[in-house]
């Protein structure tokens, strides 16, 4: 109901046009410069915020308007939510031309922070971004007045950071650094004391303030973190919690500025680490800022992974202690990166709490930010990290790959880490299959990170099974559901099934012993490739069921992409027997595919033309796969169910079946193809009644003349059959049982085409020339523009053999 609301205010905002706005504009300026602002007054101001945000230019008003938002913008006579939605109207409005703000007389911190965002939303601009960031580590720098507080400072300077980290000199981050560690380690330990609203009725004895407390209850006796618990809080411990908020940017813009970190090899990191382990905070208030404020960031990382250990009183808790852990852990490891002198009591700290929440599968996400620090530093530690790795890259994706967020963080940290896995461990390339779970069962939100990922996972060792994995990716996603509902049942209805019996269902046969080891296969966490995919075969079939499943469809509509990808990558690197096995394997699945009607004839549309790739790779697999390709190219119902498929095949084998590719391509051979060729194009073309006609691609029937011609160009003694066979194809495509399943246009290019190569053959010197070049010329750019315009010069040879190029003698 909420949002059928918020979507038709939304379309009205839209739809307020230039003259309405301009109306409604003078409105708000009236009752602004009335005498009392009332609820209409803000009101107003909220709708017409909505409508200069909700479209994607900027909307014009009039510049004396903007002048009054600005004047009651510094005005202290407004309320404050005033203030805020004229700070927020100004900012939808930028770049203004008509702005005037100044901000060096503002003492007020609140009013300061609104003033700066919207002079931050005039552009990104270096010399106003640094001239707001300069402004406000003014204001930070001061001592501020009673009742001030600097905490409205702090999103701006975030705000700056991320449009310009160079604009804050190496003197103004000090000072902030500086700031920041009093804020992260100094905070108040006492809850804060509501405000009173100075009622008739409030107390003036107004109760001290208890000390914070942790997430289970238990009275705090460390310094204050964000996972303190008060019912109040003080200001310095919304800075505390503000600094938390922005401490990873800040390192990473300026932490390791200066810095000069030891040698792996020098054993000073590790006194340095001993001697930061004892140093006391007077000796701390004497380090460099930012060497303090890694300390300081340290300790705080420190607390924060020793609360998580508590047991929450309320589930929200527990959620803000794994965001917690996660930050901790990731700022622990850039501070490692900014100095080594931290990386020994780290990797002993993050062991302990690798083994602490390992088991714990809604701690999964912190798992990626351990194993990322040890990818960083296991080496300079000396520590073997293969154990985490392992847990993360086994159990995790097979028991959580229905998790959204854990999916595309689990890839993006792949992604991230690609190359780095590739050098230093084989856990990676093992597990892949198991990162195929994610994009199975979360392919649309997948699929731009699987494209960035797969080329890292292709090698001449796995590029068989993935291409398995591929094709089967449709029925991963059935049998991961299977799996998943499986997992739901209560435990009475768990027990194994009959062998005797046949199971009834996808769930029964999820526990029957028939299906079991297919379905284990299917799901298996390691790479496997000395096992036989056909097994698969009736599990395809028993999955059916699921094959209208949204998210199995899902799923199958990301196959074509990834199998494109999949050979031009392949390209890359494949050697001939890879080569070969490809094409073999293509062949094959054709038939093996899951039973989505659109699925495989995208998937057929791919193979087919990564087929004529591979030809183009290696022409010589034509001849070396001839048995392979002669029994598929001589199977009628291909022509019909796989036309993409076939009809590329019979293209290659009139392009690449010669001597000028293969010197080992003999005449008989060639005889063998055109027989097979031959019987195929007979059988389609052959006159029926008129009731049972089957219909074929035009596409088909023209290759295949074109193949046939081919082959009689390099086997002369054939000429004679294939002409003959070509001047019947006007009776053909004039049988009534014929036009009646045909279209006039697909008959007249059959014909066409008929005749062009009837009359081609009439000179078979210069039909060998075009079709069967000499190896010198086979591959020189003459004799691929002799190719790519074919159907030009056949034009040109049908007008100087026949007046009439229509006419053939039938």
């Amino acid at each position: 109901m909420f949002t059928a609301a918020a979507e038709s205010f939304l379309k009205q905002a839209r739809e307020i046009q230039e003259e309405e706005l301009r109306r409604f504009a003078a409105r708000v300026a009236a009752l602004l410069q009335g005498p009392e602002l009332g609820p209409e007054a803000v009101d107003c101001l909220q709708r017409l915020h909505l409508t200069v945000a909700a479209t994607k230019y900027p909307r014009k008003l009039d510049g004396k308007f903007v002048e009054l938002l600005q004047m009651v913008l510094c005005s202290s006579k407004y309320t404050e939510q005033v203030q805020v939605l004229c700070a927020a109207i100004l900012r939808e409005m930028s770049p203004c031309n008509d702005l005037i703000l100044s901000c060096n007389e503002i003492q007020d911190t609140k009013l300061l922070s609104l003033v700066l965002s919207v002079l931050l939303a005039q552009g990104n601009k270096k010399a106003e971004v640094s001239a707001v960031g300069q402004r406000i580590v003014k204001g930070l720098e001061r001592r501020l007045p009673e009742g001030q507080s600097a905490r409205y400072l702090l999103p701006v300077l975030s705000k700056v950071i991320s449009l310009s980290p160079e604009s804050l000199t190496e003197e103004q981050t000090n000072v902030v650094s500086k700031k920041m560690a009093d804020w992260l380690r100094y905070a108040s330990i006492q809850q804060g004391i509501p405000q009173s609203s100075g009622g008739f009725f409030s107390n003036p004895r107004t109760r001290q303030p208890g000390p914070v407390t942790e997430v289970d209850g238990a009275i705090a006796t460390d310094f204050f973190t964000v996972l303190s618990m008060g019912q109040y809080y003080t200001q310095d411990q919304w800075l505390n919690v503000q600094a938390f908020s922005m401490l990873r940017n800040w390192l990473l813009c300026y932490g390791g500025q200066g810095l000069k970190t030891p040698k792996s090899d020098d054993k000073s990191g590790m006194d340095r680490s001993v001697m930061s382990a004892v140093s006391t905070s007077t000796s701390s208030r004497m380090l460099p800022p930012k060497d303090r404020l890694r300390e300081k960031a340290f300790e705080y990382c420190q607390r924060l992974i020793e609360q998580s250990n508590r047991r929450p009183l309320k589930k929200d808790d527990g959620d803000l202690q794994k965001a917690c852990l996660i930050e901790a852990v990731t700022i622990m490891d850039i501070i490692c990166k900014q100095d080594s002198s931290y990386v020994y009591r780290t990797v002993s700290f993050l062991k302990i709490l690798h083994g602490r929440i390992c088991g714990d599968a809604t701690y999964a996400r912190a798992l990626l930010p351990i194993a990322q620090f040890f990818l960083d530093h296991s080496k300079m530690a000396a520590v073997d990290s293969d154990a985490i790795y392992k847990h993360l890259f086994t159990d995790i994706p097979a028991q959580l790959f229905h998790s959204p967020s854990l999916a595309f963080e689990f890839v993006q940290f792949c992604k991230d880490n690609s190359q780095l896995f590739t050098e230093t461990s084989s856990i990676f390339r093992q597990s892949f299959p198991n990162l195929f779970k994610f994009l199975a069962w979360n392919s649309p939100p997948l699929i731009s990170e699987f494209v960035d990922l797969l080329p890292f996972l292709l090698d001449a060792g796995t590029a068989i099974e993935i291409f398995h994995l591929l094709l089967d990716l449709p029925c991963l996603t059935a049998a991961l559901d299977i799996q998943l509902r499986s997992t739901a049942l209560p435990t009475s209805e768990k027990a194994a099934s009959d062998p005797a019996v046949k199971p009834a269902t996808c769930l029964e046969a999820f526990r029957h012993p028939l299906y079991k080891s297919m379905f284990q296969y299917l799901l298996r966490t390691k790479s496997a490739p000395e096992d036989a995919p056909e097994r698969l075969i009736p599990l395809r079939q028993l999955l059916g069921s699921l094959a209208s499943s949204p998210r199995v469809v899902q799923c199958a509509e990301t196959v074509p992409v990834l199998l494109e990808l999949f050979f031009r990558v392949v390209a890359e690197f494949a050697d001939g027997p890879l080569i070969n096995q490809l094409v073999v394997l293509l062949l094959q699945r054709s038939d093996e595919l899951y039973e989505i009607p659109a699925f495989k004839d995208d998937v057929y549309r791919v193979l087919g033309s990564q087929l004529v790739m591979l030809c183009k790779l290696r022409p010589a697999l034509i001849v070396e796969l001839s048995t392979e390709i002669l029994e598929f190219s001589g199977t009628v119902s291909n022509i019909q169910n796989k036309e993409a498929i076939f009809t590329h095949v019979v293209w290659a084998i009139g392009e690449y079946m010669s001597v000028s590719y293969d010197k080992r391509c003999t005449v008989e051979q060639i005889n063998r193809f055109f027989e097979t060729l031959e019987a195929m194009l007979f059988e389609i073309t052959q006159l029926r009644p008129l009731a049972s006609t089957p219909s074929y691609a035009p596409r088909a029937i023209s290759v295949l003349m074109a193949t046939l011609t081919k082959l009689a160009a390099r086997s002369q003694d054939l000429i004679p059959r294939v002409s003959m066979f070509l001047s019947k194809m006007r009776t053909f495509v004039q049988s009534p049982a014929v036009t009646a399943v045909y279209c006039e246009e697909d008959l007249e290019e059959i014909l066409i085409r008929a005749t062009e190569l009837m009359n081609l053959l009439k000179m078979p010197s210069v039909a060998q020339f075009v079709f069967t070049p000499p190896v010198e010329v086979a591959s020189t750019r003459f004799q691929r523009e002799v190719n790519d315009s074919l159907p030009f010069a056949l034009r040109i040879v049908t007008r100087l053999l026949e007046p009439t190029p229509g006419f053939m003698p039938g």
